[in-house]
């Protein structure tokens, strides 16, 4: 719909700010998989999982963020221990001062960029 997912972290870093459901993958579990799991671990939310949408990669922690885009199976959530809330946002009510990580902010400003065009790309970004 009109809305996305976040998640109120209750774990550091970055404890009390809102990202997207992510996390590790674990050993044997696809991108696609690791992303449906920590959806439903950190939102405790049904997906049925989308297309690869973005790759973040911060060199300076050796990391690459990676997200894909989901749709709910129904808006009903029970969020795990490492997160306070988990609820829906149009892209007004998006608390963008309040955001966890910077991988986040630029994915959900490609989100919407695309949802606008009427196409949704493969976005690749390195962050300094």
């Amino acid at each position: 719909g009109d809305r996305v997912l976040l998640c109120k972290r209750a774990i550091e870093p970055r404890y009390g700010k809102w990202t997207l459901p992510a996390g590790f993958m674990e050993l044997g579990e696809t991108m696609a998989q690791g992303a449906a799991r920590e959806t439903a671990e950190e939102a405790g939310a049904e997906v049925e999982m989308g297309a690869f949408f973005s790759a973040m990669s911060i060199p300076r922690v050796g990391q690459v963020h990676v997200f894909y885009l989901a749709r709910l199976l129904h808006d009903r959530f029970d969020p795990g221990h490492e997160t306070i809330e988990a609820r829906l946002f149009t892209e007004d009510e998006i608390p963008w001062d309040e955001l966890a990580f910077r991988t986040v902010r630029e994915t959900l400003l490609r989100f919407f960029a695309d949802r606008k065009a009427g196409a949704f790309g493969l976005h690749c970004v390195d962050i300094e």
